[in-house]
């Protein structure tokens, strides 16, 4: 049975992963300036951030259309038994209920849909264990289940320089409790029942990193790991960071990846997250 791994361009895996393990991705759309943009396709992260750096209006995301998803559907009827689709969080976009919509539509083939329940490199380390399981030839069912299994030890945390993206884009509950109070420190969030929640009040940047840091030395004690360094436009200080935790977790490997148009939209320039799960033995 050949299973078909789609999923989306939040999970911003690099071309020689897709390409390697034949993985399909359907682009979210950010909207500058009255001009649409498939991100990842139309639009780098780096021109992205140069573009809206300033005081301009606040780029507007949108999910993929659901024709979107049909379309690739159909076409992987051909060669393949069945389909997983796994997207970003369903507590932020409509991206993966657009995915259960299309599925239902779509006879011929078994589609099964995965929330990843938060998003980014993390979403993608979901997407990358389903894509090497289905070319070992795991069925739907196993694959299913172990993406389930994954879940109990995926941890990702973040900080934004800037609450006001959050904000502003309706991305972040209990926002009101932020307002005011938070905006000045830098908080650690994280997802939460599939929405954005702040974890703890941090005072400073350096201070938030150590925190994340600390949390994955605690876990890493306990398992083997493998953890995503993600940044927004900050390639310099990600580079920095990794040299920092490979050294002081020489049994954790490190990935750097980055916050794309869509979630940058949404945290601003500046921002940093760190994630990790249990390594594949």
């Amino acid at each position: 049975m050949k299973t078909a791994i789609v999923t989306d361009s939040t999970a911003y895996l690099p071309l020689y992963i897709l390409e390697e393990l034949d993985i399909h991705v359907v682009p979210l759309t950010v909207t500058i300036d009255g001009h649409a943009y498939e991100e990842e396709v139309d639009l780098t992260s780096e021109d992205f951030y140069n573009k809206v750096r300033g005081e301009g209006p606040l780029p507007k995301t949108s999910q993929p259309p659901v024709g979107k998803f049909v379309e690739l559907f159909e076409s992987l009827k051909t060669g393949h038994d069945a389909i997983i689709s796994i997207h970003l969080s369903s507590g932020i976009s409509g991206t993966f209920a657009g995915a259960v919509q299309a599925g239902e539509m779509v006879e011929g083939i078994d589609v099964r849909t995965f929330d990843s329940e938060l998003s980014c490199y993390i979403q993608g380390f979901y997407v990358i264990r389903a894509a090497e399981m289905a070319k070992e030839g795991a069925s739907p069912d196993e694959i299913m289940a172990d993406l389930a299994e994954m879940k109990k030890t995926m941890r990702a945390y973040f900080m934004v320089d800037d609450l006001a993206h959050l904000q502003r884009g309706g991305r972040l509950s209990s926002a009101q409790a932020l307002i005011g109070g938070l905006l000045q420190v830098k908080p650690i969030l994280h997802f939460h029942d599939k929405v954005i929640v702040p974890f703890e009040k941090i005072r400073t940047r350096k201070k938030a990193m150590k925190r994340i840091a600390d949390m994955l030395a605690e876990d890493a004690e306990t398992m083997p790991l493998e953890a995503a360094i993600i940044h927004a436009n900050q390639p310099e200080e990600a580079e920095i960071w990794k040299a920092e935790l490979e050294e002081r977790l020489p049994n954790v490997t490190f990935t750097i990846s980055h916050f794309g148009p869509v979630i940058g939209t949404h945290l601003g320039e500046g921002s940093m997250g760190l994630g990790w799960v249990k390594r594949r033995e």
